[in-house]
């Protein structure tokens, strides 16, 4: 069942101060989200995953197009219940501690007091910030507001939980800890949609991708498929061979160099991996291990979307967009507000 579905989703802004005229930041986006799934939504800057999820959360309006989300419209009041969400620049009021923040937040959805206080130290423990539940937010670093982002985002048991750029700020045992939280959802069966500059953390996490450029979808799929069909050779490993049979293999592959006790070898087709596998096996040599070469999410995400472009005109494109933002709706700051 599709929790998430966007059809043909299209958002337009204003931009230039005398003459305005429209840059396009979402173009025509179609995409579902199954029920318990992990989904990352990658692209450069400016390439519209914020403008998305923004659109998602009510904060704007589209051009064109529809968005609901648990069978609701997008502007549906009693949807939000049900759902939680973490922005891209979280902004609480500073002066609050943790605990009076997710109190708060809890108080909202009408989370009863007993169950609201286990619930708190419950989170905290989760996202790593017992120690601070006393602290005033304004006292907090860049990934500690991320942290208690998290929490609050999740505090009401969502079924559904949009997280924009949920490590950004946190070092790698922050995002380790995010990565657990998110598979803990995803084992409890809630649906993840998040956003990420961080490939290989969503290469670790996702069950599947979209890749967004410049507004418009580049791919969209489950990691394995998108994948599979990109092996560019093979590794051999084989241990037990002796020095002419090592001399006589480096002219039947790309690549040979020594691992320890053993010799590792890179194939680039079919042709010269059987070439390998077969003198490998007259002169008596152990197979280790003969695994694909595929590229990471990493790389493919790198030719999906290319470079081709000028970066002077990706660079303008991106404060066309943020100043068109800004003007409709006052700038990111006032959006947050309105969590």
């Amino acid at each position: 069942m599709s929790v998430v579905e966007i059809e043909n989703l299209t958002k337009d802004f204003q931009a230039g101060f005398w003459r305005k005229r429209p840059v396009r930041a979402l173009d025509n986006l179609t995409l579902r989200v199954e029920a318990g799934e992990t989904f990352g939504f990658l692209g450069p800057n400016g390439a519209g995953k914020t403008t998305t999820i923004k659109i998602l959360m009510n904060l704007l309006k589209p051009t064109s197009g529809s968005a609901r989300i648990l069978g609701e419209p997008a502007d549906s009041i009693r949807m939000r219940r049900r759902i939680g969400y973490l922005p891209e620049q979280p902004y609480f009021y500073d002066y609050l501690t943790a605990e009076e923040l997710l109190t708060y937040v809890g108080r909202l959805f009408r989370i009863p007091r007993p169950a609201l206080g286990r619930k708190i130290e419950e989170l905290l423990r989760q996202v790593g910030l017992s120690d601070a539940a006393g602290v005033q937010l304004r006292k907090f670093s860049k990934g500690m507001v991320q942290r208690i982002g998290i929490a609050q985002a999740i505090i009401n048991d969502p079924e559904v939980v949009f997280l924009d750029e949920p490590m950004s700020g946190l070092d790698p045992f922050g995002r380790r800890d995010v990565r657990q939280i998110i598979l803990g959802l995803k084992a409890n069966g809630t649906t993840v949609f998040f956003s990420s500059h961080i490939l290989p953390d969503v290469e670790a996490i996702c069950d599947r991708v979209a890749i967004l450029d410049r507004g418009r979808l580049q791919e969209a799929g489950a990691l394995h498929d998108i994948l599979k069909g990109q092996i560019e050779g093979h590794e051999i490993i084989l241990a037990g061979l002796d020095p002419p049979a090592a001399a006589e293999l480096s002219a039947s592959c790309d690549e040979i160099r020594p691992a320890g006790d053993r010799v590792c070898l890179r194939a680039a087709n079919r042709a010269q991996l059987e070439s390998i596998v077969s003198l490998a096996l007259s002169r008596a040599a152990e197979i280790v291990s003969v695994t694909p070469i595929r590229p990471s999410l990493e790389e493919h995400f790198f030719r999906e979307v290319g470079r081709a472009a000028d970066p002077r005109d990706v660079n303008s494109r991106d404060r066309e967009i943020a100043d068109g933002f800004n003007e409709a709706k006052g700038g990111p700051r006032e959006d947050a507000r309105r969590l």
